[in-house]
């Protein structure tokens, strides 16, 4: 239908939405489109206007609420994240503004491979629309919101964020494209499957013959979990994580770092080599590459699976291990404590109960008071020396002996004095 030449230097994004609008009619160099781009558009009643006036997106994917939430959010989310003016977008964003954003942007800084799968990996940190917050994230802050994307409630229709890393990723990957270098070497899928904030994007080059096993179609489906299908075990993974995110993440991402960094770390010199055998064999050195593809396909799969035992294995019940094994308790935020106290605070309040013990010491105050009141003071004695006996540490009791020794003596007095 039309596309627009993104000009060196610049970034775009795409989130399921057109976000081509008006273009140049005349500047082949930067523009190419269908001869009846227009015409079809007039026939089908999409657009009136004069040609100049002509925006694709407008005829062919018009703007709704949703498809500004969830599809150009995402767009926007990553756009800020590399060019600090577009933060103000965010009223475009929430639906307060239609004026759309550029199609491209040049970012501040130029962005590394590594960066880009940085930018893979979104919730919307950071923002109004940051996922880790709010009751639906749960105590342990969970930017992932399960399904339906919209949903009603007393009759009025609701909806969750759209984030750029969502559980129902199948696959995705980083295109790194050189053209200096032979097309043997130059092209580099890092790919990797599931969700992108829990992915391991690893190296896989765009002359490799053959498919590593583990990730190789046929092993395992949507209907048949294996351990041997590098798809379930990230989907294990992310999915034993998602419930405790905040108490898991960072060991996610410190494994996650370790596996990509060594194979940045390895391109250089793997690259050299294959450059080398190329000028020789293009066969030996496809045949290479190959070779690292799989066995760093491998790596990530076994390692991860590893992974996966030990996060079950440090958080399990409930509870987070020390390197020694030592299991400590994790609990709940103070946000989550204050919730929780809230709403059922009084009835999870720890309360002294009454014993048997308690219930007889009371009950034998209880009687000396009474006698006392009566001026009946043996008597009132012998119940409090009772209760003492009950609970020898209490000083209610002690004081009142020890009054009612003093009146009984004063009375002894003023017998003798009187008779």
């Amino acid at each position: 239908m039309g596309s627009c030449k993104i000009p060196d230097g610049n970034i775009s994004a795409h989130a399921n939405q057109s976000r081509i609008t008006t273009f140049p009619l005349n500047d082949s160099e930067n523009c190419l489109y269908s001869p009846d781009v227009i015409s079809f558009a007039r026939e089908k009643g999409y657009f009136s206007g004069k040609d100049s006036e002509f925006d694709f997106s407008a005829a062919y994917a018009p703007l709704d609420f949703g498809a500004i939430r969830f599809c150009d959010a995402r767009v926007w989310s990553l756009f800020r994240r590399c060019n600090s003016s577009m933060e103000k977008y965010i009223s475009y964003v929430k639906g307060e503004s239609l004026e759309r954003m550029p199609l491209s942007i040049k970012p501040d800084k130029k962005l590394s491979v590594h960066d880009v799968m940085g930018l893979m990996r979104d919730h919307y940190e950071g923002t109004e629309l940051d996922m880790t917050k709010g009751i639906a994230a749960g105590p342990y802050q969970m930017p992932y919101r399960w399904r339906p994307l919209t949903w009603q409630y007393n009759g009025e229709e609701y909806f969750h964020e759209r984030p750029i890393s969502t559980p129902q990723t199948g696959f995705s990957f980083v295109s790194q494209a050189r053209a200096h270098l032979p097309r043997e070497v130059g092209g580099v899928l890092w790919f990797g499957v599931d969700d992108t904030y829990f992915t391991v994007y690893t190296p896989m080059y765009a002359s490799m013959t053959k498919t590593p096993s583990n990730y190789s179609k046929g092993v395992g489906s949507l209907s048949q979990f294996t351990w041997d299908s590098a798809f379930w075990v990230f989907n294990f993974v992310a999915n034993f994580s998602y419930p405790r995110y905040s108490i898991v993440i960072d060991d996610v991402k410190k494994t996650q770092n370790e596996i990509e960094g060594k194979y940045f770390a390895q391109q250089e010199n793997i690259e050299s080599t294959a450059l080398s055998l190329l000028k020789n064999s293009k066969g030996e050195a496809i045949e290479y590459l190959t070779n690292y593809s799989i066995s760093s396909a491998e790596n990530t799969y076994k390692t991860w699976k590893q992974f996966g035992e030990h996060l079950i294995l440090k958080y399990m019940d409930g509870l987070s291990k020390t390197e020694f094994f030592k299991p400590k308790n994790i609990g709940y935020p103070e946000e989550v404590k204050k919730m929780i106290v809230d709403e059922s605070g009084e009835s999870l309040k720890m309360k002294n109960i009454i014993t048997d013990q308690t219930y007889s010491y009371n009950e034998s105050v209880k009687k000396a008071d009474e006698l006392l009141n009566e001026k009946k003071y043996d008597e009132a004695k012998s119940f409090y020396e009772k209760a003492l006996v009950i609970k020898p540490n209490e000083n209610y009791p002690k004081e009142k002996i020890d009054k009612i020794n003093s009146i009984l003596s004063s009375i002894e007095e003023l017998h003798k004095n009187t008779f």
